[in-house]
């Protein structure tokens, strides 16, 4: 009997084995199921996720496009009407040099009248430049400068130091501190 037992004992513990390992295999195929499950849900996820990501690179670049668009629209216009302002301003100087020469063409203009006519239209000019910061380099009396001054010629001068400026062949200009054209004068000795 108590070989039966032993053996008995045997059977339940091969069939307690045999269920446990059943039971294993069900736990590690409900496991693997999981895993898939949770990995198709990642997968699924990450598309999601590369499509938005897509959607707003594509976006994105449409944008940029369309700022280098506009960009260069509005470089091409800036450079269209950069000197707008200043024609604006230069046209009351022109309308009153035209009125000078009608007013020079009648009969009882003098010599003086157009002289005026002339200075007023020249100071007109003159403030239109200064209005945008165009400075008139009048060297007279001042020592030569190459970098503001271009020397025609160079003259013995008693009356002058050396390097000294005799005479304003040309007035010169600036622009913003920058040099648009020389003073051409002369030099003396």
């Amino acid at each position: 009997m108590a070989e039966q037992n032993q053996t008995q004992e045997q059977i339940n513990q091969d069939v307690s084995a045999e269920q446990a390992a059943q039971q294993a295999d069900e736990n590690l195929e409900q496991a693997q199921q999981q895993v898939e499950h949770d990995l198709d849900a990642l997968l699924a996820q990450a598309q999601d996720e590369a499509a938005k990501n897509r959607d707003l690179a594509l976006r994105l670049q449409a944008d940029m496009e369309n700022l280098r668009r506009r960009t260069r629209l509005d470089l091409e216009e800036a450079h269209k009407f950069a000197l707008k302002k200043f024609v604006d301003a230069l046209i009351p100087a022109m309308d009153s040099m035209e009125m000078g020469m009608q007013a020079a063409a009648k009969e009882e203009a003098t010599k003086e009248t157009i002289s005026e006519g002339i200075e007023m239209t020249f100071k007109q000019m003159l403030d239109v430049l200064a209005a945008f910061n165009v400075e008139r380099i009048d060297p007279q009396g001042e020592k030569f400068n190459p970098q503001d001054h271009e020397a025609m010629t160079m003259i013995p001068s008693p009356d002058h130091e050396s390097q000294m400026i005799v005479d304003v062949i040309q007035k010169g200009y600036k622009l913003n501190d920058r040099l648009v054209r020389p003073a051409r004068v002369i030099v003396a000795q």
